[in-house]
């Protein structure tokens, strides 16, 4: 059996009830390089098989997972944040219903849930914004012209942009062609949970320069949007002169 376990954003402890108890039973353990906190490999047992995955293809990590398959293992593909995010498990998972491979997926704490936290903040506030636009730069890898960085900004609507720190200038030019001002909020988190997170909020203008002056130039995400502001208005499910299915109002 195979299962494809998100590690979480970082802190081990931020990874599911779930992922532990899977980690602790494994036989073989294919993990995803820096990018999992290695203190979650002290979860596995004696014995257990670890490998690092930075260095293999995608063909090397299937080998692996057949070779185990064979021998009856547990193995546990274990992927950064959330799997379902840039996690690039559909090609893995794929090539297990062709090798008639049993395998199921543990979802884990994205990246970009931990950088809220971080900032203490929430992506969706009544009158600012309802839609949180999940995306990234297009660098060695295309992004689809219908998803160009200011075709998605022209949208106006809180924004989590992975896999761009090394990218901050055209991305600040990107945005303001779609329309936000330079001084729209927008925030850097590097390694939202990790020891040595570090965040700020800025503006879209100054993106590059507070990223320069910090040394991040990657392993951050970058946020986008009034939601960083601290404006906005009070949430009608708690407003005490709204009625809804549980609730009659009192006001």
């Amino acid at each position: 059996m195979v299962y494809f376990v998100g590690a979480g954003c970082g802190a081990v402890d931020l990874i599911t009830v779930r992922g532990q108890k899977l980690l602790s039973q494994a036989d073989v353990v294919i993990y995803a390089g820096s990018l999992v906190n290695p203190g979650l490999l002290e979860y596995t047992k004696t014995g257990c098989a670890v490998y690092n995955s930075a260095s293999m293809t995608l063909e090397q990590v299937l080998e692996l997972m057949k070779s185990s398959e064979k021998q009856g293992k547990l193995t546990i593909r274990l992927h950064t944040g959330d799997p379902c995010i840039y996690g690039a498990i559909q090609e893995q998972m794929d090539q297990l219903e062709k090798f008639h491979i049993p395998y199921e997926v543990v979802p884990g704490v994205s990246s970009f849930c931990g950088a809220a936290a971080a900032l203490k903040k929430e992506y969706t506030l009544p009158d600012v914004s309802q839609t949180v636009i999940i995306t990234r730069m297009e660098g060695r890898t295309p992004v689809p012209k219908k998803e160009s960085m200011e075709k998605l900004a022209s949208h106006q609507t809180t924004m989590v942009i992975f896999l761009s720190t090394g990218l901050l200038e055209h991305l600040k030019e990107q945005l303001l062609e779609g329309g936000y001002s330079p001084d729209t909020p927008a925030a850097i988190v590097y390694k939202a949970s990790w020891e040595d997170e570090k965040k700020f909020i800025t503006t879209i203008e100054a993106l590059p320069q507070v990223a320069k002056e910090n040394n991040i130039n990657k392993t951050a995400l970058i946020l986008v949007g009034d939601f960083l502001s601290g404006e906005y208005e009070r949430s009608k499910l708690y407003d005490p002169g709204f009625s809804h299915e549980f609730r009659e109002a009192s006001l």
